[in-house]
């Protein structure tokens, strides 16, 4: 045997796995997005979303993790998780089927066709338009295509290497003597639970399996516990991850190994009684003639499938058993944590996409957090109120605290690799959720004030006041138009916020003069003009923040650059839209003559 041939071919077919597995990551991105949209407690559609996601990042590994990340945040419950990977285990079956393309076998006459569905004869096609695609194209869809098909051609050349490698195995005594110990169930299923564990993948190991098929020295019999132990070893990872992660994290990656420990005890256990039962009652030796038969790639991506599918229908009606099972042995209740915070779970940090998701959701509270606590404390400049002024103080303390779990995480997901419209959005969120922990900072300000107006029994003008209404509800508007367009991500209405900002800039500065006139005229103080200039600075501020955040969600969107100070520029010279939108705010918020 080629050792060195086969650890080549090994680390070619992981190679070739991830990078085909990190390419369709990115190009089914949105794709994903939506699927996350479709999480439910209906097992059906919980079971065909992990059967999904398998399916398009080829690994039943990163989707049980990225369960447990779920469970872990929250963001799905313990009863959903089960059919979801129950989905995921037979999603993976899907790489058995690609690798056994490697298992063709040429034809003649009127089978000749076949030779040209074997990879030796489009593989070298494939790589190299791959890498046409890749130099000549600069799209990034286009490129993960490309990066698709190439991964494709290496795993596939992984395949070939391996098969040569143990080709010379076909006539080794030594090496048939060894293949008979595993004939023995229980050490069968051990066999491919280690292999399976000291690979970190069932799908390299199933391809490994394949592999040693082609020498014709597997039969069934030694074949049909080692696939069912490396469904057991494929388990590893998910319970590795959830080391870190709380009770309920733990239980998602007990109920997935204890689906598959306990498919392999009752399916193994009936198909040798069954054997053994037909061989008794005479009707036919099924143990001898899996002795006997050798089993090939196709046959192993058979087993591997049916076992699968065989498990799920078992444990379909069982889910609820799944559950307290992995209840029972992750005893105790969570420590009850912020919501929001726990999505940012560190080991979705693998799907940059997801992770993403759950980034704009937490930004997205954030935003709400921040808008309600400014209008709070706009409230509060006309009638005090203690309890208000704490709630104000504690939705900022919490903004702080989002603010800080998320640009932690989305600095480590800037390291992931990811595609541009990916990465443009977490350089977009990371600028505002600046801003928008800024804005509480400036409510708790205007909060000060209100005290301190409180305390020393000042009180404005009427005409201050009314003029202040104005301000006080522009700015509370825009606030609302910022935090619709963030959340929503709509451009349309992002427009909206600049033309306000101006309103607000024209606010404050009028305010001002009609100050400086009363002051002239002793119907004011200076001590009126203090606490004044420190809210009309406060409130213009806000407004900054959330033409800051508009400009960034306008520019990133329409031309991936964060040149906010040009876009103001440009917008203020040249659009019509924003000279329609600022006419339109003028009159709304018009002061009235003195």
């Amino acid at each position: 045997m080629d050792v060195l041939g086969l650890i080549c071919g090994l680390a070619l077919f992981l190679f070739g796995m991830d990078l085909m597995g990190n390419a369709l990551k990115r190009s089914a991105g949105k794709r994903l997005k939506r699927i996350l949209g479709e999480l439910t407690s209906n097992k059906l559609k919980g079971f065909l979303l992990g059967l999904g996601v398998t399916a398009i990042i080829q690994s039943s590994s990163a989707t049980t993790v990225m369960v447990v990340g779920f469970v872990n945040s929250g963001t799905m419950l313990l009863s959903q998780a089960v059919g979801v990977i129950m989905g995921a285990n037979v999603g993976t079956a899907v790489t058995a089927w690609i690798t056994a393309l490697n298992g063709i076998s040429g034809g003649s006459g009127a089978l000749a066709f076949l030779n040209y569905l074997k990879p030796d004869f489009w593989m070298p096609l494939l790589a190299i338009f791959g890498v046409i695609l890749i130099m000549a194209s600069k799209k990034q869809r286009t490129k993960d295509i490309a990066t698709i098909l190439l991964g494709f051609a290496v795993l596939m050349v992984g395949m070939t290497l391996m098969s040569d490698a143990v080709s010379s195995l076909k006539d080794n005594e030594s090496f048939t003597r060894i293949l008979t110990v595993f004939s023995n169930p229980i050490l069968g299923v051990l066999a491919g639970t280690l292999l399976t564990v000291i690979v970190q993948s069932s799908s390299a190991s199933i391809g490994i399996l394949q592999a040693l098929s082609t020498t014709g020295a597997i039969s069934f019999s030694m074949a049909i516990p080692i696939i069912l132990g490396q469904n057991i070893g494929t388990c590893v990872t998910a319970m590795i991850s959830s080391l870190g992660a709380n009770k309920n994290g733990k239980r998602a990656a007990f109920v997935h190994l204890y689906f598959n420990v306990f498919g392999v005890i009752i399916w193994l256990s009936l198909y040798y009684l069954i054997a053994w039962l037909l061989g008794v009652c005479g009707v036919f030796n099924v143990l001898g003639a899996a002795e006997a038969a050798s089993i090939n790639m196709w046959g192993i991506a058979i087993v591997h499938t049916v076992f699968k599918i065989l498990n799920v229908i078992t444990f379909a009606p069982f889910t609820k058993f799944l559950e307290k099972l992995a209840c029972l042995t992750v005893r105790g209740d969570d420590k009850v944590g912020d919501e929001y915070t726990n999505m940012l779970d560190e080991r979705l940090l693998d799907t940059p996409t997801v992770a993403i998701e759950r980034s704009r959701a937490v930004a997205a509270k954030m935003a709400s957090l921040t808008a309600e606590a400014l209008k709070d404390s706009v409230s509060l400049l006309d009638s005090y109120d203690k309890k208000a002024a704490e709630k104000v103080r504690e939705a900022e303390e919490r903004s702080d605290i989002y603010e800080d779990a998320l640009a932690s995480y989305l600095v480590k997901l800037s390291s992931r690799s990811m595609d541009e419209a990916d990465s443009r959005e977490v350089t977009m969120l990371l600028h505002m959720v600046s801003d928008l922990e800024r804005i509480g900072d400036h409510a708790v300000n205007i909060v000060e004030a209100a005290e301190e107006m409180q305390d020393g029994d000042v009180r404005f003008s009427e005409a201050a006041k009314e003029q202040l209404s104005y301000l006080y509800r522009a700015v509370c508007e825009i606030v609302s138009i910022t935090e619709r367009a963030f959340c929503e991500s709509d451009v349309e209405t992002a427009l909206l916020v600049e033309p306000l900002e101006q309103v607000v800039d024209d606010l404050r500065d009028e305010i001002r003069r009609r100050h400086v006139s009363r002051l002239q005229k002793s119907e004011c103080t200076l001590e009126h003009g203090f606490l004044l200039s420190e809210i009309l600075t406060n409130l213009e501020r806000v407004a900054d923040h959330c033409s800051n955040i508009a400009g960034c969600l306008i520019e990133m969107t329409a031309h991936d650059s964060l040149d906010i100070h040009g876009y103001l520029r440009r917008v203020r010279a040249s659009a019509p839209e924003f000279k329609e939108s600022y006419a339109s705010f003028s009159e709304k918020y018009s002061l009235p003559r003195e």
